[in-house]
């Protein structure tokens, strides 16, 4: 997975340049190109988001912006690679140049919990997944 992160008070203060968002296609074309993007969004300001804390009893809701976070993720992609240098062999060729940071982290699957969790609910999990990519047409 790439996690877009970046500083949104100053990315919101000046507007993008439109060619960026010719770029972006051009990027998210390679990589759909190449069979490696299953998934890819980008997010909408923290302005119109909320954090749920979970700091006692009862979770606790502030409503955005998160002015007190220096970076926020602004975006994701999940790619299908078989290695963390071709994740960021990918990472690499993103069109960001202002201070934009790209996380690379693998996903957990299944396979890294046997032997820790229990087996009975590493089936369950495996179920849940199967049903909501049948759900959504996967």
């Amino acid at each position: 997975m790439l996690l877009l992160k970046y500083d949104e008070a100053a990315q919101m203060a000046t507007p993008p340049d439109p060619a960026i968002f010719e770029e972006m296609g051009r990027f998210n074309t390679a990589m759909v190109d190449a069979g490696v993007l299953l998934a890819g969004e980008g997010l909408m300001p923290s302005a119109q988001g909320a954090v749920v804390a979970f700091d006692g009893e009862e979770p606790t809701v502030s409503d955005g912006p998160f002015t007190e976070a220096k970076e926020l993720v602004g975006g994701f992609w999940i790619l299908k690679v078989d290695s963390l240098e071709e994740a960021v062999s990918w990472a690499r060729r993103a069109p960001f140049r202002d201070g934009e940071r790209l996380e690379v982290r693998r996903v957990t699957e299944a396979e890294d919990f046997e032997g820790i969790a229990p087996q009975e609910v590493l089936d369950a999990e495996e179920e849940l997944r199967a049903r909501a990519a049948q759900q959504h047409g996967g």
